[in-house]
């Protein structure tokens, strides 16, 4: 079975601006090259981002609130804002890595991923005239996998400042609150780099591409791709998805095409490259493929998932040391994925070491960014707790 690398960014930064502008309607020849709308239908629904950051009538009444208005008055338009927004007595968000949603869509389902989180907080600021800054953080990469899909998320940042003439305004002296969702504490001092709106605007589309793609709507995942090269041509995601699109949909020659165009762009990527070798090994270029193989081993000899892909092996086999030994090694360069924290302790508990597997367990619902995940992730635990307390003692 094909795996395919797929690009998301699901903590991008969110300009305040009084909106999106729409995409080109006539790509460059260059562009025009990578795409084949004729291959596709007409999306089942408008491929349009010119309500990112729309406030629905009950952000309004929210925002004009007298709770709301206390929460800045006490602590300052920034923490106030934050307060009011993301505080366990207030709005109860709940994080979910599934789907990424517009701000209003974000408040009204009262939870989203990390850029829906960040695009709310932004309406919600743009409303309050509050200055804000968008970075890309320079963080490691987090991998994870859906069935043949890997997906690849980076890191952004948003910053709140109030302007002085703000009704809430506090000292002009003050540094601007560096917000970051499921982020270490140090994310705020890691080098970063400014995003403009194209990036962001881009960004949201490629994240709706990957969404469509992973629920089987090529046709969706397609259009949004493409509005998210015209936005930002310089995309290495939206190229990317483009191509696992095309590859989805029984279109080698045009998926090789576009890996082509992005590993163009970014030579030493190795999402591009690793997809690019098995398209170019599909298409009966294997000669290629090979040399490109090649250079990923001398670039990324052991690339995320290795040692993983071993441990399942040890596994399998019925090597519970060894696999727990290889599930280690995957977990400590990527203590943030809930899948191998699962694993490890699987294999715990197949060497007895029951409390350690608890432990692990524990670890992976913590560390999941989908609902239906940490649910299943804790229903395991409490199965496992319950069987290390024993049988309940009679009187």
């Amino acid at each position: 079975m094909k795996s395919w690398f797929l690009l998301l960014r699901y903590l991008p930064l969110l300009a305040l601006l009084s909106g999106c502008a729409s995409a080109p309607s006539r790509p460059t020849a260059e562009l025009a090259a990578l795409f084949d709308d004729s291959a596709f239908p007409a999306p089942t629904n408008p491929v349009d981002a010119s309500t990112l950051f729309a406030l629905s009538a009950p952000m309004r009444a929210h925002l004009d609130s007298s709770a709301f208005k206390t929460k800045l008055r006490d602590k300052g338009a920034a923490r106030g804002l934050v307060a009011a927004l993301y505080s366990k007595s207030d709005l109860q968000l709940d994080y979910d890595a599934s789907i990424t949603r517009t701000a209003a869509q974000t408040y009204a389902a009262r939870s989203g991923n990390c850029l829906s989180l960040v695009i709310m907080t932004a309406a919600f600021a743009r409303a309050l005239g509050m200055e804000v800054r968008f970075a890309s953080v320079a963080s490691e990469e987090t991998w994870n996998r859906s069935d043949s899909l890997y997906l690849v998320s980076s890191h952004v940042n948003i910053a709140l400042a109030p302007r002085p003439s703000g009704p809430f305004s506090v000292s002009t002296d003050a540094e601007p609150l560096v917000i970051d969702f499921l982020a270490s504490k140090e994310a705020a001092r890691l080098p970063s780099t400014e995003l403009a709106e194209e990036d962001i605007v881009a960004l949201y589309m490629n994240n709706r591409a990957v969404e469509e793609l992973m629920a089987g709507r090529a046709a969706d995942a397609y259009w949004w791709a493409r509005a998210a090269i015209l936005k930002r041509p310089s995309s290495l995601e939206a190229y990317n998805t483009l191509a696992v699109t095309y590859a989805r949909s029984k279109r080698p020659l045009m998926a090789e095409r576009v890996y082509r165009a992005a590993l163009a762009r970014y030579p030493d990527s190795l999402v591009v490259m690793q997809n690019l070798a098995q398209e170019l090994d599909g298409n009966g270029k294997h000669e290629e493929a090979q040399a490109l193989l090649r250079r990923i081993e001398r670039l990324y000899p052991a690339p995320p998932y290795h040692w993983f892909d071993r441990g399942m092996a040890a596994y399998k086999a019925g090597d519970m040391r060894e696999a727990k030994a290889l599930f280690a090694r995957e977990v400590a360069r990527a203590p943030y994925n809930d899948e191998f924290h699962f694993w490890l302790g699987v294999a715990y508990l197949g060497l007895g070491e029951v409390e350690t597997a608890a432990k692990e367990l524990a670890l992976a619902r913590d560390t999941s960014t989908r609902i239906d995940a940490r649910e299943r992730y804790a229903a395991k635990l409490g199965h496992l707790r319950a069987s290390l307390a024993g049988p309940p003692q009679g009187r």
